[in-house]
This record gives structure tokens, sequence and C-alpha cells, in this order.
């Protein structure tokens, strides 16, 4: 979903997937943290998603998650 709020327009990204393990959620936007196996993933997406959201734009994401029920971003980017 996406909304105006104020001077920010938010876009709220969630899935029904099995959510993300509390103890990895301060990992997931470090450079070439990956979940996946040896040669399936490089663990740059969330990592280049929050450089490009925070220092090219200044904007902010971040993320809720629970284990089970999925995960949700919320990206907060000004107008």
């Amino acid at each position: 979903t996406t909304r105006r709020v104020g001077d920010t327009v938010e876009i709220l990204i969630s899935d029904n997937g099995n959510g993300i393990p509390a103890p990895l959620l301060d990992k997931i936007f470090q450079p070439f943290f990956t979940t996946k196996p040896t040669g399936q993933g490089t663990g740059l997406g969330l990592s280049l998603s929050y450089d490009i959201i925070t220092r090219g734009n200044g904007g902010n994401i971040s993320v809720n998650s629970v284990p089970g029920e999925g995960a949700e971003f919320l990206v907060i980017l000004p107008v």
C-alpha cells in the first residue's frame, strides 16, 4: 500500500510467508548477509535498498516480522 503523510510518502510491503526470525532482524540490512545456500544469493539486495532509500533519498526503511505470520517493510520517503 502507499499513502501520503504530510511531506512524506509511505510504502508498505507485506507478505504472509514464514517471517524473519528475531535474531536475524538486526542483520538483514548488512552487506553480504544471506540465509541462502552458497552460490544462491549475494546478500546485497536489502543492503543496496537500504542505502538507496536512506543515503540516496533521505528516507527510512524498517521491518516488522512475526515468525510464522509474515513480514512487512515500511519505506518512508520525502516528497
